[in-house]
């Protein structure tokens, strides 16, 4: 093994030495100047080994630091004091600024009245969907996770058919189903006041538990129809929506399969597969006069599908949006308007795909979307239980009513217009259960913009 010699051991002795003592030294002199406050010429003088010169530099330099030390020490404080100050001019500068933001908010809709006119309840389960009958008789519609589809008389709130022929939550089993019906509209009864003047800035909050009760099998007493007219069969997944094409001869189905599909109606036939969405699809919407389909994804895009000419069948993309786009709906002229989980609703020019020409922030995620076209109005159904209406420039017209009393308790999942109809012109449905038909003062609401 290696060993040390005497001299190398030696050295290393007197320098541990010599290292031992100097630290004595410097706790030596600093002891017995915190405790005896010795001035610096009487530490100078007392016995110590160092040089004189190095010594006095070596206080000199303690004297520096501890300058630097008291120097940081008031800063600190006097930072502290300033950092208070700013902080509660801050508070109060912002509160005062917020407030005035809700005042404006609440002057602009005050005056905008939004009443509750009638509840349809009778499903067991959610509501996923909701659409009014564009043809006579005019009746609601209201399509459930508990298996069953319900139309219901607008005027009277009754239950008039029940859809049965699925065997899972709606179109669960993977096929879509069109089916006929025959009813009789009841009496109309005059509606009771359930609004109470409510504008569209109150809200009482309520528990989500909180659920319409209901007494018995509200649908019970209603025809039941068990087998549909024709079954359209080609996805391997969910089907989540359905619509008409332009002329009711074709029908268009979204599924969780990541495609559209397009059926020709008299003979169940798949006429075309619309694939590239690169996951599930969560809606579909045809144009009222032109043979176009939107279909969105959670891909966060939607697609434009154009079957105007029989030859071509164009698509084109939209990516705008940072989440799942829940729905995208044509409102009139060249306009689509699309909803997300990301909080946003955008609307775009189908000239113009590069970038959205209106922008809507909101606080929570956006289901699905519907637009009264004559008067370019949105509705706007969110997961935090709200409604809102804006125009097709971004403006926000009202919030509808919600308190413990009336309004949805949990989740709104869809919202439908229908523009013509003396006492319900909007509807909503959501996982409370329940859809609730709406009467919008559409004058009021455009005259506070």
């Amino acid at each position: 093994m290696p060993t040390e010699s005497g001299s190398c051991s030696s050295a290393r002795q007197a320098k541990q030495k010599r290292k031992s003592h100097s630290l004595s030294i410097r706790r030596t002199n600093s002891s017995e100047q915190e405790r005896t406050g010795l001035p610096r010429e009487m530490l100078e003088g007392q016995d110590s080994k160092l040089p004189s010169s190095v010594r006095s530099t070596l206080l000199e330099l303690f004297g520096q630091i501890e300058r630097e030390f008291e120097n940081l020490y008031i800063e600190n404080l006097e930072s502290s004091h300033s950092t208070s100050q700013l902080s509660q001019k801050l508070k109060t500068t912002y509160k005062a600024s917020t407030s005035k933001i809700v005042s404006s908010f609440k002057t602009t809709t005050s005056r905008a009245v939004c009443q509750l006119v009638k509840e349809y309840i009778g499903h067991r389960d959610g509501i996923w969907d909701v659409s009014v009958a564009r043809t006579q008789p005019v009746v609601l519609g209201t399509a459930s996770a508990d298996h069953t589809a319900l139309l219901w008389s607008i005027e009277t709130g009754k239950c008039l058919v029940k859809y049965a022929g699925h065997v899972g939550s709606a179109s669960g089993d993977q096929t879509a189903h069109i089916w006929r019906y025959v009813v009789q509209l009841p009496t109309p009864q005059p509606v009771a006041d359930t609004s109470q003047q409510i504008s569209g800035e109150d809200e009482i909050e309520c528990s989500d538990k909180d659920e319409p009760d209901i007494d018995g099998d509200v649908s019970s007493d209603c025809p039941t129809v068990r087998m549909p007219l024709t079954s359209l069969k080609s996805h391997q997944g969910v089907v989540i929506a359905a619509d008409w094409l332009v002329g009711g001869k074709q029908a268009v189905t979204a599924s969780w399969d990541r495609t559209a599909n397009l059926y020709d109606v008299e003979t169940s036939e798949l006429v075309h597969s619309l694939t590239g969405h690169d996951q599930e699809l969560t809606h579909c919407c045809t144009h009222p006069t032109q043979r176009l389909v939107v279909t969105s994804s959670r891909d966060t895009t939607f697609r434009l599908w154009d079957f105007r000419d029989p030859s071509i069948h164009s698509v084109n993309v939209f990516q705008g949006h940072t989440d799942t786009v829940t729905s995208a709906v044509f409102t009139v002229g060249d306009n689509v308007v699309s909803g997300s989980d990301d909080r946003t609703v955008k609307v775009w020019d189908l000239k113009n795909m590069r970038s959205p020409i209106a922008t809507i922030r909101t606080d929570s995620a956006i289901n699905r979307i519907n637009v009264c076209v004559g008067q370019k109005i949105i509705a706007l159904p969110h997961d935090n239980r709200q409604v809102r209406l804006f125009d097709m420039s971004g403006v926000r017209l009202a919030r509808l009513p919600r308190s413990s009393r009336q309004g949805h308790r949990r989740m709104v999942c869809c919202s439908a217009w229908s523009e013509d109809h003396p006492i319900c012109n909007l509807f909503t449905c959501g996982f409370d259960r329940q859809a609730i038909g709406w009467n919008i003062n559409i004058p009021a609401l455009l005259q506070e913009k």
